[in-house]
């Protein structure tokens, strides 16, 4: 067939990261070859291995993951072929190496299970009957992985500055404090003149030559209801 197998291109999270990919799901691919009783899967290779890939002429025969380190492929994802129609429902999106309990399977049963180095790999979807296979699609173009990053390699202490921007950054500071203390002075003097009219006033005021009766200090006033903080026990229920 003449369809070729390529990475989702729509924008997904985690499309491709060290051990997975997200492969985009064939629609209307296999609908004029395949049966009700038919199977499609994927057949993953190294790049360099998928030329040596023969199909399997039956379930039996199909090559496991667990052999993928050695026979440089394997084969997963066992569909309905129904799942691959026009008509389907399924999601526009399969994860290759999206099964991490592969690792500790001992059976045969086909597995999906983490890929094991940046690879690149190849990929193609292969239609099986009962009698065998009845229709492939071409292989892939090579698909890299992303490398995961040493811990060794990360540099733990901050970016240095260049030059200029701590002279910059000086000049800002220096500025900064000229303008506070220039402010401070003014609001200060402003307060020193206010306090001294008041004295002034006070002054003026003592030296007259009437007496006032006595008054007694202010005593604080009850504050109205509602106001201020409510007794003990009561603010709970606001």
């Amino acid at each position: 067939l003449p369809y070729v197998p390529h990475v989702a291109p729509t924008a997904l999270l985690g499309k491709v990261t060290a051990t997975t990919f997200a492969l985009e799901r064939p629609r209307c691919v296999f609908d004029d070859h395949a049966d009700a009783s038919d199977a499609v899967w994927l057949a993953v290779a190294f790049a360099n291995a998928s030329a040596t890939f023969r199909n399997p002429r039956c379930r039996a025969d199909v090559p496991p993951y667990k052999q993928l380190p050695t026979a440089r492929f394997y084969m997963t994802l066992e569909t309905a072929a129904a799942a691959y129609s026009c008509s389907s429902l399924s999601p526009s999106v399969l994860r290759v190496g999206g099964d991490t309990a592969c690792r500790d399977q001992g059976r045969q049963d086909p597995c999906n299970g983490p890929l094991p180095s940046p690879g690149p790999y190849r990929v193609k979807f292969l239609l099986m009957g009962c009698r065998g296979p009845k229709a492939e699609t071409r292989w892939s173009e090579p698909i890299l992985l992303r490398r995961a990053v040493s811990p060794g390699t990360i540099d733990p202490a901050p970016t240095r500055r260049g030059s200029d921007v701590v002279v910059i950054a000086s000049i800002l500071a220096s500025l900064g404090a000229a303008l506070a203390t220039a402010v401070l002075g003014a609001l200060g003097a402003k307060v020193w003149g206010f306090l001294h009219h008041q004295d002034l006033g006070t002054d003026a005021f003592t030296r007259r030559s009437y007496r006032t009766h006595h008054i007694p200090p202010a005593l604080p006033q009850p504050l109205s209801p509602g106001c201020g903080c409510s007794p003990p026990g009561l603010c709970h229920s606001a």
